[in-house]
Order: structure tokens, then sequence, then C-alpha cells
């Protein structure tokens, strides 16, 4: 399986523009640029992205950890926090909330450290990994 996503980008790095395109077309021409990267400017920015990528694949991972032992997800939500420092991306953390009926908290640690060090956007993130877990 491979998946696309395109970047154009006009102009220098502080005073150009940009969009993305993704092969689905849910982002299509999506602007970004230096102010919704750097500052608080309209548009979406990478890191942002990656946080939505880590999130979304962590909560699924765990998703069918916890289905594979038998137990049903009702709500898995989780937050990711990107961190850009110096020009490199140092944290991600994830805060999660789940809601899973008869699973015990020792064993929903279990699940949630495996989703943590083996969903996929964890394994390719070269960076800190912090998460806060909650079980209802």
């Amino acid at each position: 399986m491979k998946r696309t996503a395109t970047a154009n980008w006009q102009g220098t790095g502080k005073e150009g523009k940009g969009n993305l395109t993704t092969q689905t077309g849910i982002l299509n021409k999506t602007p970004y640029s230096y102010n919704s990267r750097f500052e608080e400017g309209p548009g979406t920015n990478p890191e942002e992205l990656i946080a939505a990528a880590h999130a979304g694949c962590f909560s699924m991972k765990l998703s069918f950890l916890i289905s594979g032992a038998g137990f049903t997800p009702e709500n898995i939500e989780t937050k990711a926090t990107i961190t850009l420092e110096n020009g490199a991306i140092t944290n991600s953390h994830l805060v999660l909330y789940a809601k899973v009926p008869n699973l015990d908290k020792a064993r929903f640690d279990e699940f949630v450290e495996d989703a943590k060090h083996n969903c996929p956007v964890s394994k390719l993130l070269n960076t800190n990994i912090t998460l806060e877990a909650t079980l209802a």
C-alpha cells in the first residue's frame, strides 16, 4: 500500500505560501504558510498534520489490540501535541481517554504501551513520545 500527498510552495520561506493536496482529496489545495506554521495564521502546517496522523494511528492500533483481546472499545479519543524546537520535532505528547467496558486498568495499560511503541506513526517518528491515559 502506498499513499501520496503533494505540496506546492511559491516564494521564499517566510513570505511565500503553499498548499497541500492528498490522494483522497480530503485536503485539496489546503493553504499553509510561515504564519500558519510558526504563528497563528490561517491554514494548516506539517506539525498539525503529523499530530493528526499520530493521534489517528495510535487510536486505531489501540482499538485493534483491545478488540483482539475480546473487548469492544466504546470510545477512544486521543489528542496529540507535536513540539517543534530549533528545527526538529522533539516530542509527541498523547493524551488518551478510552471507554472500554470490562477491561481492567492493568491490561489497558499494557495495550496502551504496545500501541505507543508499535503504531506505524510512532515507529516513524524519531522523537520522544509521552502519554497520559485515562480508562473510563
